[in-house]
């Protein structure tokens, strides 16, 4: 290369470099511009759980400064009750019955504020409660069940504190289903408002799924059914 073509090559080069650099700093630019370009949506799920099994329960209990006889009285109305459970058609193999739960206050008088002034009143010294539980499959009947077992016993003097409870299946149990749902509702809205943007819906950027919550019983349609929950929020990328 003779000394006249130098600066002419040298300047090519310049201008080519300049190029390269540009088209460089552009899709740089470019990259950086299409990574702002995202969209956060949220997407919910919803599914109703019913009971596996349920279980009626029934408690009460006896108070006195006799221990003998409030022992021997919890017993009589246990006895009572099982045999009229039995009676009514409850399996035996299906009624169970609590721990004994005594306490003793070792003291018959407290302190009570009454009419502007401390006096002391006379307290049983004993209290002995007692707890039976029925174990049912049969989810639907069990608070008609317990409503009417409530009112026979109230008639036969066996008055009981009665109450229900429910066993539902595991929440893993139906987690990637609801899961599945919410992305997938979640990306009916970003596509939704790519459209809008004369745009068009991107891969997942970040995710992140809410805790699954359940509503109380009394929120859903009955009893033996709950309702389960679950936001995830999606972040997708816009192209």
């Amino acid at each position: 290369m003779n000394y006249y073509s130098r600066p002419k090559f040298v300047g090519v080069s310049l201008i080519i470099g300049l190029s390269l650099l540009g088209f460089f700093i552009f899709k740089g630019l470019k990259t950086f511009s299409d990574k702002d370009r995202v969209v956060k949506v949220k997407g919910l799920a919803e599914m109703n759980i019913t009971a596996e099994s349920a279980q009626i329960n029934l408690s009460f209990s006896f108070s006195g400064d006799y221990l003998q006889k409030i022992i021997r009285d919890t017993e009589n109305k246990k006895t009572r009750i099982i045999d009229y459970l039995k009676a009514k058609g409850f399996k035996e193999a299906n009624i169970s019955v609590g721990n004994a739960e005594l306490s003793d206050k070792e003291k018959y008088y407290e302190e009570q504020w009454k009419n502007g002034k401390t006096v002391s009143v006379k307290i049983n010294r004993y209290t002995n409660a007692l707890s039976l539980t029925i174990q049912s499959d049969d989810v639907k009947t069990v608070e008609n069940k317990a409503n009417q077992l409530r009112n026979d016993l109230i008639k036969e003097g066996l008055t009981c504190r009665i109450y229900t409870d429910y066993v539902f299946p595991e929440l893993n149990s139906v987690k990637p289903k609801l899961i599945a749902e919410s992305t997938k509702n979640a990306r009916i809205a970003g596509e939704q408002f790519a459209n809008d943007s004369q745009a068009t819906l991107g891969k997942i950027k970040t995710a992140s799924q809410g805790q699954i919550s359940i509503a109380g019983r009394y929120d859903s349609p009955a009893p033996y059914v709950q309702k389960a929950r679950v936001v995830s929020t999606i972040v997708f990328f816009l192209d």
